[in-house]
C-alpha cells in the first residue's frame, strides 16, 4: 500500500524538514519521498486543513487493566483508544491481576498487540507481585520485551528495595518510573491539602508527601548512578528539585499528567468523583506553573495516566470513589486547552518516552513510518458513542472539544480516521 500526505507541517526536531510544509510519500511502511510538491500516484491520499505530521506519539504510563480487570478495559479496547488519541506506542503499567512481574506476563501483552498499529511495551514490576518486598524477575522481563520498570500506581516505599532495584537496573540500562508519594503522609487523603480541602471538609494530601519522595529517590539514584523518572508530578517545588538534580548530573527526568494542566482543586467543589485522581489536582498557581514548565522543557513530557474505572467505581460517595480518569483519547484537546501550540504538543507527546526508553523516531526519507497526523482546527463532541474506551470516567463528558486526530501510521499499519 502507498500513502501520499499532502502539504503537512512536519514536526520532528531531529529532521531537516522540521517546521516545513511538505508532501510525504509512504511505501511499504517506510517514508520513501519528502518534497515540497510530490507528483506520485498513491493508494490513499490524505489532505486536511491545518494538517500537522509529527513523530508518532508515545505514552509511558497507561492502565489497560488486562488481565484481571477487563470489564474496565482490555488490550484491544486500549489499543483502539490509543489510536483514536493519536498514539502509536504505549507503555502499560503492571497493576493487573496477575501483575506484570514475570516474563510470561510480558510475553502475554506483547503478543496481543502484533499488527495492531500500536506498539505496546509492558512496564515490568519492580517488586514481586507489586508487594514492595522482594525484587521481581527484572532480568528475564527485560529480555522478553520490558524496557522500563515500575510498581505503577504503587509508589515504592522501601528505600532499601528501591536502591537495590536502581543498582540492578543500571546493569541492564533500564529506567525506573516512580509516582512520588510518601504514603505515611498521604494516607487517607482525598484531595490537595489547602483552602479548598478545608472548605469542603475533606482530608488533604499535602504536597510535602510528593517532595519528600522525590528528594529521597534522587539521593538513592545518584548513589546508584542509575536512572529514574518521576511521573505525575504536580507542584512547582517538585520541578525545581528535579531540575536542580539534573544540573548536577543526576540521570532524572519527569512527566506531568494532562489533567494537571487544565484542572485545579477548585473543580472538586461539585464533589464530582471524575476529578478524583492521584496525585491530586493542585491549586491554580501550581497548574499555571506546570504549563509554563512543560513549555520551557523543565518537564520532559506528558504521561496520560489513563486509568479506566467502571461506573460502580465512580458513582459512589466521593470518599469511596476510585481514583483515575481516562485520557489517552483526549490528549490533543486537553493540551490545546492548556495553551500549547502544535509543536509543543508534538514534543510533549513524545518527550518522556524518548527519555525512559532511549528510543526516538524521525521524519526522513528511508525511515520507518511512525507518524501521528493531527490538526488544531475543528471540533468534536465527547460522548459514549465516540469514546473508544470501555470506561467513560472523564470530566469531559458531553463537552465540545477542539482539535482533530487525522490518524496514525506505524509501518504497514495505518489508522486514518
Amino acid at each position: 500500500m502507498t500513502i501520499l500526505i499532502k502539504q503537512a507541517t512536519l514536526l520532528s526536531p531531529n529532521s531537516k524538514h522540521h517546521r516545513k510544509k511538505r508532501d510525504l510519500y509512504i511505501k511499504n511502511g517506510r517514508i520513501e519521498k519528502i518534497g515540497a510538491s510530490l507528483r506520485v500516484k498513491a493508494t490513499k491520499t490524505i489532505e486536511a486543513k491545518g494538517l500537522c505530521v509529527s513523530n508518532g506519539w508515545k505514552d509511558i504510563f497507561a492502565d489497560f487493566c488486562d488481565p484481571g480487570f477487563e470489564h474496565k478495559e482490555d488490550i484491544q479496547s486500549g489499543i483502539a483508544t490509543a489510536k483514536a488519541g493519536g498514539y502509536t506506542g504505549v507503555c502499560i503499567i503492571p497493576n493487573t491481576e496477575p501483575t506484570i512481574s514475570s516474563k510470561s506476563q510480558v510475553d502475554y501483552i506483547i503478543k496481543q498487540c502484533a499488527q495492531s498499529g500500536v506498539d505496546l511495551i509492558p512496564i515490568g514490576a519492580v517488586s514481586k507481585n507489586i508487594e514492595g518486598q522482594q525484587l521481581a524477575e527484572m532480568y528475564d522481563m527485560s529480555h522478553t520485551g520490558a524496557k522500563v520498570f515500575s510498581d505503577g500506581k504503587k509508589s515504592i516505599q522501601s528505600a532499601g528495595l528501591l536502591l537495590k532495584a536502581l543498582q540492578y537496573l543500571k546493569t541492564i540500562d533500564a529506567t525506573l518510573i516512580q509516582i512520588p508519594d510518601t504514603t505515611s503522609i498521604s494516607a487517607n487523603g482525598q484531595m490537595n491539602e489547602g483552602e479548598q480541602s478545608t472548605a469542603l471538609g475533606m482530608t488533604g494530601i499535602p504536597a510535602i508527601a510528593e517532595h519528600l519522595q522525590i528528594q529521597r529517590d534522587i539521593t538513592l539514584c545518584e548513589y546508584a548512578e542509575s536512572k529514574i523518572h518521576f511521573t505525575g508530578i504536580s507542584t512547582k517545588k517538585s520541578v525545581e528539585i528535579i531540575n536542580a538534580a539534573k544540573k548536577r548530573g543526576v540521570n532524572v527526568s519527569c512527566s506531568v499528567s494532562p489533567y494537571h494542566l487544565i484542572y485545579t482543586d477548585k473543580n472538586l467543589a461539585s464533589y464530582d468523583a471524575n476529578f478524583k485522581i492521584f496525585p491530586p489536582l493542585r491549586s491554580e498557581q501550581e497548574k499555571k506553573y506546570l504549563v509554563k514548565a512543560l513549555k520551557e522543557g523543565k518537564i520532559d513530557g506528558i504521561a496520560s495516566h489513563h486509568t479506566p474505572q467502571d461506573i460502580d467505581a465512580k458513582k459512589v460517595e466521593f470518599a469511596y470513589a476510585k481514583e483515575g480518569l481516562i485520557s489517552l483519547q483526549y490528549i490533543l484537546p486537553i493540551l490545546i486547552e492548556a495553551g500549547l501550540n502544535a509543536e509543543e504538543i508534538a514534543i510533549a507527546a513524545q518527550g518522556a518516552y524518548k527519555i525512559v526508553t532511549g528510543t526516538s523516531a524521525t521524519i526522513e526519507e528511508g525511515a520507518k513510518a511512525d507518524l501521528t497526523l493531527f490538526s488544531l482546527t475543528g471540533t468534536s463532541e465527547v460522548s459514549k458513542e465516540t469514546n473508544h474506551s470501555k470506561s467513560y470516567n472523564t470530566p469531559l463528558q458531553g463537552a465540545t472539544v477542539k482539535g482533530q486526530i487525522i490518524g496514525t501510521i506505524l509501518g504497514n499499519q495505518n489508522n486514518i480516521l
